[in-house]
């Protein structure tokens, strides 16, 4: 049996498969991904009032540009504060740039948080305290997109002293003593790991750095990831990430502890917490939303 619903953190990713410009031609809009977001987390603000984030990733995004953006709040609305912060670059660009501010693509190009990608959290604090630097999602830089790593969870684990002290005895210095820091730390391990073995079977074959990067980004096995990062895990998760290059995942404990559930067809992908608000928000049917399955994972990788 999962705790009470107001004693869990929320979660929320949104995986766009179209172009943003099929969003604007059948819903009038290339915000369809940034407004089923915010309904989606509205609808579970039971699960938390003491922060909400939101990440956004744009794929397939040149480089010299901000490609992943973050919006995260801790003050008493933080669900408004977010999505305010957020629509503020949109209402400067709306009434600057009349002519362009509907075309999809340009939207993408040149405003944050226009993407494929959403990752959103509601969070309701146990281990860690309240300041903003523990609202998720958490965020692990990598100037290589396959190494970035953006986390939200909805998790209490129960042996952190032993996730911990694994860290350490690997070398690390983490910059905190909490659950959320020990949990993307253990996935960022195993995720550099991933890419140097990969990196290193390439070059044994003679192919560039560029070419290696993007044969990276394609054979990066985020299944091996998350299992060998959750093997010493303990207690309830769900815990959902974005990978810089576009894979995304959520994974859920053993134990079906911490409960989640989503829903596909052929232009989105949605996981979310709670099974219902999938249903309202999207207006499909109860049948259509599957539960993730406890000791399961649900992978996106990047080519959808």
């Amino acid at each position: 049996m999962s705790d009470e619903i107001k004693h869990e953190c929320g979660i929320v990713l949104i995986r766009l498969l179209k172009p943003l410009d099929y969003y604007q031609k059948k819903y009038g809009t290339w915000k369809y991904g940034l407004n089923k977001l915010y309904l989606l987390m509205e609808k579970q603000h039971n699960r938390g009032q003491d922060g909400a984030g939101v990440v956004n990733l744009k794929i397939d995004y040149p480089a010299g540009q901000k490609y992943l953006y973050r919006a995260r709040s801790n003050q008493s609305n933080p669900i408004g504060d977010v999505f305010s912060e957020i629509h503020s670059y949109f209402q400067y660009a709306e009434h600057n740039c009349i002519d362009k501010f509907e075309d999809a693509q340009w939207a993408k190009n040149n405003l944050p948080f226009v993407g494929e990608l959403y990752l959103g959290h509601l969070r309701y604090g146990t281990f860690d305290n309240d300041s903003i630097d523990y609202v998720h999602p958490s965020m692990r830089e990598n100037n290589w997109r396959s190494r970035n790593l953006a986390l939200a969870g909805n998790f209490n684990l129960t042996n952190i002293d032993e996730i911990y002290k694994t860290l350490i005895e690997l070398g690390q210095h983490p910059k905190d003593y909490t659950d959320t820091v020990s949990i993307l730390e253990n996935i960022g391990h195993f995720l550099d790991e991933e890419n140097q073995l990969l990196f290193r079977k390439f070059k044994n074959q003679g192919f560039s750095n560029r070419k290696i990067t993007e044969m990276i980004e394609k054979d990066l096995d985020v299944r091996n990831i998350l299992e060998r990062s959750s093997r010493k895990w303990d207690g309830g998760y769900v815990v959902a990430g974005l990978i810089g290059h576009g894979d995304a995942f959520v994974t859920r404990d053993p134990w079906g502890i911490r409960p989640a559930s989503y829903y596909y067809n052929d232009e989105i992908v949605v996981v979310a917490s709670e099974r219902p608000v999938i249903q309202t928000a999207l207006d499909v049917n109860v049948n259509d939303v599957k539960e993730l399955k406890p000791g399961h994972a649900l992978i996106i990788k990047k080519d959808g």
